[in-house]
C-alpha cells in the first residue's frame, strides 16, 4: 500500500467505528486486509458505547473491521510499532490517538 493512502486511511480512523467490508473497498483497503479483520460482532446494551448503530438505528449485529485493528494494521505498514502501542493504551481511541501521533510526529 502507498504510503499517502495510508497515511490518508489511518486519519479516518477514529477506534470508535467499525467499517463494512464494502467501505473497505470503496476506500481501497486490500482485500486480504478485509478478510483478516472482518469479524461479526454483537451490541452490548449496558452502555452506549457497547451498542452498534447503522444509518442512526440500533442494531444486533454487524459484520465489519473495527477501524482500531485497521490502524494497528495501518501503523505497521507506516513503520511504526503499533502492536507495543496497542499493549501500553487500553481503550480503542487511545490507541488510535497514540499510533496517528507516533505517525504523524515521528
Amino acid at each position: 500500500m502507498r504510503r499517502d493512502r495510508a497515511l490518508a486511511l489511518l486519519s479516518e480512523c477514529t477506534g470508535d467505528d467499525i467499517w463494512s467490508p464494502e467501505h473497505c473497498r470503496l476506500r481501497g483497503i486490500p482485500e486480504a486486509w478485509i478478510d483478516e479483520l472482518a469479524e461479526a460482532y454483537e451490541s452490548g446494551f449496558r452502555a452506549d458505547r457497547e451498542t452498534i448503530y447503522e444509518g442512526g438505528q440500533v442494531t444486533n449485529q454487524y459484520h465489519g473491521i473495527r477501524d482500531v485493528f485497521l490502524a494497528i494494521k495501518l501503523g505497521e505498514v507506516l513503520g511504526v510499532d503499533a502492536h507495543s502501542i496497542e499493549q501500553q493504551h487500553g481503550r480503542p481511541a487511545r490507541i488510535v490517538a497514540a499510533i496517528k501521533d507516533a505517525v504523524f510526529e515521528g
